[in-house]
């Protein structure tokens, strides 16, 4: 019968010869003594031989376990906090930030059937009714009126009142409270690229809401009126379209438009 002086951990292998007591390694505590030890395991049974007895070291084995583990707690502590940044969907924390964005609308007073947006971070997520229309480029508009006539085309001159707001509602521009409306021509990128597709297939009389998503929308930066990437609104009222042409006077060149 095989005894072990040792019962901490179980035996990894049974000897072959008869009679043989285990002497037990070193404890536990032992693999933390400041002072280094040569470990010698005897793979050999016949050099193990000393007065009837096996030295079995399951020092070396068990350092190695130690370490194992060790190091295995160690990976999954440290996956604990990079776990903890990876942020899921949650729905109660869209309705926390449509709430949030819908109360600052109502403080700008919004006009009806204002667009809300979810804002989380760099996410942006626009909430509107079903009668709002969005196209392949990103752009979402409403008509509230059609109008007459024919639609703008390049080198022409529209001539349009706006009224400009950002994602929470408050107005940053209006031609109505300058007093007079603006004036430009078609296809010389003096509008946004956003701006410019909403009212390219509008007609004279229409009145739209343009919602001009950010990569639409004008350039960002220090010397520009927009300081961040935002989604833009607009309610637009087409009043005419002109024809333009080119006079030449002497040294003198101007656009016409009738």
């Amino acid at each position: 019968m095989l005894t072990a002086t040792s019962s901490f951990y179980p035996l990894l292998s049974k000897p072959s010869s008869p009679h043989i007591n285990l002497i037990p390694c070193p404890a536990l505590g032992d693999l933390f003594s400041l002072k280094k030890r040569m470990v010698r395991c005897c793979h050999n049974l016949n050099d193990g031989m000393q007065n009837g007895h096996v030295v079995l070291c399951h020092e070396e084995k068990l350092r190695r376990r130690f370490l194992l583990f060790f190091s295995f707690s160690s990976g999954l502590l440290s996956t604990f906090p990079s776990y903890g940044k990876t942020k899921s969907k949650n729905p109660y924390d869209e309705r926390r930030l449509l709430e949030q964005n819908k109360r600052i609308q109502k403080e700008n007073n919004v006009p009806e059937d204002f667009p809300s947006f979810i804002r989380e971070g760099f996410e942006v997520k626009v909430v509107a009714p079903e009668n709002y229309i969005k196209r392949d480029s990103g752009l979402i508009y409403r008509d509230f009126e059609v109008g007459e006539g024919d639609c703008p085309k390049d080198g022409q001159q529209v001539t349009f009142h706006y009224v400009g707001y950002n994602e929470s509602g408050r107005r940053i521009d209006s031609t109505y409270l300058q007093g007079s409306p603006a004036k430009i021509r078609m296809g010389t990128n003096a509008l946004i690229p956003g701006f410019e597709e909403g009212i390219r297939d509008m007609r004279p009389g229409g009145k739209r809401r343009i919602i001009v998503p950010p990569e639409l929308g004008p350039p960002v930066g220090p010397s520009t009126f927009f300081s961040s990437k935002q989604f833009e609104v607009f309610d637009v009222e087409l009043l005419n379209v002109k024809d333009c042409q080119r006079r030449t006077i002497g040294f003198y060149s101007d656009v016409v438009c009738n």
